[in-house]
């Protein structure tokens, strides 16, 4: 059985007669726990991490989105969740975004997509001891990674 979960902002419609990129997401390849403390990032991001996980959530991996903006992976080891947003490198008119976070197994993906002018999600998924597939996207432009980030197993979870 799948699980979809999608929350899709509202637009005017010039916004939605001006802009015509779409963004396709495959149903996620693998399922989500904490990155090792070692996870790799890049040098630099297009954008900085706004905090819209909230407090107790630290980025585990990000994701230049191009030069447009930066996708983020956080972690709260309160709760072991996930979380992922989407950032802008500046915001501006309203263009299509996303932010998507999954496992495989059940197949579950969860996705915030819509006309933003700074940035999409966050989205949230309690996948502690599975890795997890996370996405984001800019006016058609997508980046993230497929099942690298995997946390340590908990007992009595699969």
């Amino acid at each position: 059985m799948t699980t979809f979960i999608r929350r899709a902002s509202a637009v005017g419609a010039a916004v939605a007669a001006s802009t015509c990129v779409a963004a396709a997401f495959a149903p996620a390849a693998g399922a989500a726990a904490p990155a090792a403390s070692g996870a790799a990032r890049p040098a630099a991001t297009a954008a900085a991490y706004n905090g819209a996980c909230g407090s107790g959530y630290s980025v585990v991996n990000s994701a230049n989105i191009g030069s447009k903006g930066t996708v983020f992976l956080t972690y709260s080891s309160a709760t072991g969740k996930n979380c992922v947003v989407t950032v802008r490198a500046t915001s501006g008119t309203a263009v299509h975004m996303s932010a998507s976070l999954g496992f495989a197994s059940p197949t579950t993906t969860v996705v915030d997509e819509g006309y933003y002018t700074s940035y999409a999600g966050p989205v949230y998924l309690d996948a502690r001891g599975l890795c997890v597939t996370w996405r984001g996207e800019i006016a058609g432009e997508v980046a993230g990674k497929n099942g690298t980030n995997c946390g340590a197993r908990v007992a009595g979870r699969h």
